[in-house]
């Protein structure tokens, strides 16, 4: 036992009043006021956490063999390497002591940051739970690239050698994440995802065993007795780098929820969300209300307005996208619901796959009447007034528009709801000629 607590003495004084703990506060506030910076993009989605957690290895991993580096010339910078070489334990127990320390606490800055965003997204969070599949190889990723780093700084006698590490590794990791076709972008821990991806169950485990089988490889080769033994893990690496770069793009398929929609048939035209958004269900339909109050009663409407990832079905109009976050829906609200109620009365008009050439000026006419009576623009007025200070042709052309609007407005009830009808008909059938007059 006293053996063992003099071996645990010197790792505990690393990791408690070394470089280590000031490296893993450098992750965690690095991280945090980059995700601080870009909150709007994913607070309040779950799958744009995890995606911007997983892209901050990006950042992570260099700064990770950076703090290595820098540690692992601190004997040189001290000029204690000749002291540290006539010490008992073997070169392998010298070399963890000093290097794992660091890792560790890489590692928990990194799930720091990632439970402080986690905690940042849960208020906002309105569909699917939280995505950690990835987190703990990222994590330890990150303290992999700390023992490389580890031993970089060992071989290599320069101070400049810890930026020069971090500034190849941002550099190789940034240009492998961003190149669309080679395998070695499969091997980069750093791989670019969408928020409609999620990994197949096995890739985070290869990635894990192709990271850390070349920092063992490395470890070893630099400081094991029989440095052969280098080939172990170097041989678990080859395997999943095989592995992960002959499975390619199949490494990734599509979430599942994409597919999925979650709707308020309450009203009509339905209203739609991706199930990924269900929480956001009542504001969108509160944000239509307008819109849907004035629809009640007419025919020839689309069944619903659909959130699907690709072009809508037949009978289907689509729904103002919500994504990316960041624009129009930020943690969980809409940031203008009268130009998300504007863009879904477009999306109505513009239902069916008609050609460009059908437009003309009836047609026009027509449509300003329909938006501007469904969902309004607060600005219209102010548009108004700056056309009218055009030429003639523009000035006759707001005239019509103007009273295009004023007689639709001015119709009763039940006239409104057969002229609506008839336009919507019209426009679902791409049939100019069948659009009422106004």
């Amino acid at each position: 036992m006293n053996a063992m607590t003099q071996a645990a003495a010197p790792f505990r004084t690393e990791a408690r009043r070394g470089f280590a703990p000031w490296a893993g506060l450098t992750v965690l506030l690095t991280l945090g006021v980059l995700l601080a910076a870009s909150a709007d993009k994913w607070q309040g989605g779950w799958a744009e956490t995890a995606v911007q957690l997983h892209n901050a290895v990006l950042i992570t991993v260099p700064a990770a063999a950076a703090a290595g580096c820098w540690q692992g010339g601190r004997e040189r910078r001290r000029r204690t390497e000749e002291l540290w070489g006539t010490a008992v334990r073997p070169p392998l127990a010298r070399f963890l002591v000093s290097a794992l320390p660091t890792a560790l606490w890489v590692v928990a800055g990194y799930a720091g940051a990632t439970g402080l965003a986690l905690l940042a997204t849960w208020p906002y969070a309105l569909g699917d739970g939280p995505r950690l599949t990835l987190v703990p190889t990222d994590a330890f990723v990150s303290g992999a690239a700390v023992l490389v780093g580890h031993a970089v700084g060992r071989l290599v006698p320069s101070r400049l050698a810890a930026p020069l590490l971090a500034t190849a590794g941002y550099v190789g990791l940034g240009l492998t994440a961003a190149a669309h076709e080679g395998a070695g972008r499969y091997l980069n821990p750093a791989f670019s995802v969408m928020e409609t991806q999620v990994p197949v169950w096995w890739q985070p485990s290869a990635m894990a065993v192709w990271a850390g089988g070349l920092a063992g490889a490395a470890v070893l080769a630099y400081a094991a007795g029989r440095r052969w033994t280098a080939l172990l893990p170097l041989a678990a690496a080859t395997a999943a780098a095989v592995l992960l770069t002959q499975t390619g793009d199949g490494l990734w398929r599509t979430d599942p929820l994409v597919h999925r929609q979650m709707c308020d048939a309450s009203v009509t035209p339905a209203v739609c969300v991706n199930a990924r958004y269900a929480g956001a269900l009542p504001r969108l339909t509160e944000a239509l209300s307008g819109v849907t109050g004035r629809l009640e009663g007419v025919r020839n409407l689309p069944v619903r307005w659909a959130d699907r990832y690709g072009e809508p079905r037949e009978d289907e109009a689509q729904l103002p996208s919500l994504t990316p976050l960041g624009w129009s829906f930020v943690r969980g609200r809409l940031t203008d619901p009268g130009m998300f109620a504007r863009q879904a009365v477009g999306a109505l008009e513009l239902r069916g796959d008609c050609p460009d050439e059908l437009s003309d000026k009836r047609i026009d006419r027509a449509d300003d009447a329909v938006e501007n009576y469904l969902s309004p623009e607060p600005s219209q007025e102010d548009f108004d007034r700056l056309e009218a200070h055009g030429d003639a042709e523009h000035r006759a052309a707001l005239a019509e528009r103007r009273a295009a609007r004023a007689r639709l407005a001015a119709m009763s009830g039940a006239e409104r709801r057969s002229w609506l009808s008839a336009y919507f008909a019209a426009r679902a059938a791409c049939d100019p000629k069948g659009v009422p007059a106004l």
